[in-house]
């Protein structure tokens, strides 16, 4: 999501999905290369010409935020501009994460977030920083008073909606509520959200969050298809409404035009990831397997509102299941 590896195997084994954070950003892994050489100026250019797209800017600069040394090399670059908002918008993201990580002096992160919100008063990312170190239990702040800042400024940031929705699944993670605050906030956030908007998939991250932290206290088993939690017509209903939205084939045609331009290709290489596995499951009334690939994903459940320009999700998802229905 060569562009990045948006999945591979881990290092550690077991089979599970590793994660480039870049997601489907070709030109963003380019620059985060050029960065952890300590080459800011193509960092410079490529903020500069995301401009006020929030949601794609919030992704770049935490993404170029986890650079090693990307702290230094933002502080270099701030020296050399002390009025860029985007030099101190990068280093306020990075040392947030950083901080996040316990690698970092939780208030010295905080002052840089506040500094880089008062050069920039109509940016979210600045807030989404402070609602990121929030959420990491660094620091004391109310997390929901940081996302009331990010959606003052843009009301649909979709990676703000995902820290809260894991941030509120994390409450009250003693025993399984089915009237839990997180679903109500998931279903809330996606009925004021457009229809062709990422937040369409909120509710199925507030089911996800919820299982992993019960999980993590021992009240669900780690194995969703053990648990019983994602049968029945509800969880049936709450997934439906998502995936429906979710579902995209994408044909490498760069790819299938120099097969066929050789004349080796014999078939359309399709483009499936993680994403694309869970909404099959479902469809095939596998919720289990499709809940646990759904907990695997992680944060990355919702797709970048980048990922699907000009497309009709709905029309790929009907395309496909003929496709399929044709194929039997």
């Amino acid at each position: 999501m060569t562009p990045p590896r948006p999945l591979g195997r881990s290092r550690l084994g077991g089979g599970r999905p590793s994660f480039d954070p870049a997601l489907d950003d070709a030109e963003l892994v380019t620059v985060r290369d050029e960065l952890a050489r300590g080459r800011w100026a193509e960092a410079r250019r490529l903020l500069a010409e995301t401009g006020d797209d929030w949601d794609r800017r919030g992704h770049r600069l935490l993404v170029l935020g986890r650079v090693p040394a990307g702290t230094a090399w933002a502080r270099e670059w701030q020296l050399a501009e002390p009025d860029s908002a985007d030099a101190a918008a990068l280093l306020a993201c990075a040392a947030a994460q950083q901080a996040a990580r316990r690698r970092e002096d939780p208030e010295r992160a905080r002052a840089l977030c506040a500094a880089a919100a008062r050069l920039a008063p109509l940016d979210p990312t600045p807030w989404l920083a402070l609602l990121l170190l929030a959420h990491s239990g660094a620091v004391d702040d109310e997390p929901a008073r940081h996302f009331g800042q990010v959606r003052a400024r843009h009301p649909e940031h979709h990676h703000a909606h995902h820290l809260m929705a894991a941030g509120l699944a994390r409450h009250k993670a003693d025993h399984d509520d089915p009237l839990h605050e997180v679903y109500d906030f998931a279903a809330w956030a996606a009925e004021q959200a457009p229809a062709d908007s990422p937040l369409a998939l909120l509710p199925v991250v507030a089911h996800a969050e919820r299982y992993r932290a019960l999980a993590r206290a021992g009240v669900l088993p780690r194995d969703p298809a053990a648990s019983g939690h994602w049968t029945g017509r509800r969880a049936r209903q709450v997934l439906g409404a998502a995936f429906d939205w979710w579902l995209e084939w994408d044909v490498d045609d760069v790819a299938e035009d120099g097969e066929r331009a050789a004349g080796t290709t014999t078939h359309p290489r399709r483009k499936v990831d993680l994403n694309h596995l869970a909404h099959a499951k479902f469809h095939e009334g596998r919720l289990a397997e499709a809940a646990a690939l759904l907990i695997r994903i992680g944060p990355h459940v919702t797709r970048a509102p980048w990922s699907y320009p000009d497309r009709d999700p709905a029309a790929a998802y009907r395309a496909a299941r003929r496709a399929a229905l044709g194929s039997r």
